[in-house]
């Protein structure tokens, strides 16, 4: 059984900063790509950002790249997710997940699923 537990949302003025946890269970936690996406009321899933299983390699979608940055403790068995300059279209539940296959930004490649933490940025 793996479990990944978000935490670290909540509401934010444009402009500001927050940082996202994803505490996962189970000891293989090292083995794996991880990645975040997020939701917004009425819109699919999209991807935000991947991280590699060791931490080497970083992927981000064009919307965030610049502004957000991944990193990984693997030590902890927990990803982060730094999400700096918000914007009110940052706004969504934001959800880690654990990769099948490696880095990539397609949802049906990650296999376990947190369940979300609420991001909202006010204008």
């Amino acid at each position: 059984q793996v479990q990944l537990v978000e935490s670290g949302g909540g509401l934010v003025q444009a402009g500001g900063s927050l940082r996202l946890s994803c505490a996962a269970s189970g000891r293989t936690f090292s083995s794996y790509t991880m990645g975040w996406f997020r939701q917004a009321p009425g819109k699919e899933r999209e991807f935000v950002s991947a991280i590699s299983s060791s931490g080497g390699s970083t992927f981000y979608a064009a919307s965030v790249r610049g502004r957000f940055a991944i990193s990984r403790d693997n030590a902890k068995n927990t990803v982060y997710l730094q999400m700096n300059s918000l914007k009110p279209e940052d706004t969504a539940v934001y959800y880690c997940a654990r990769g099948r296959i490696g880095v990539t930004a397609s949802a049906n490649t990650y296999d376990y699923w947190g369940q979300g933490t609420q991001v909202t940025v006010s204008s």
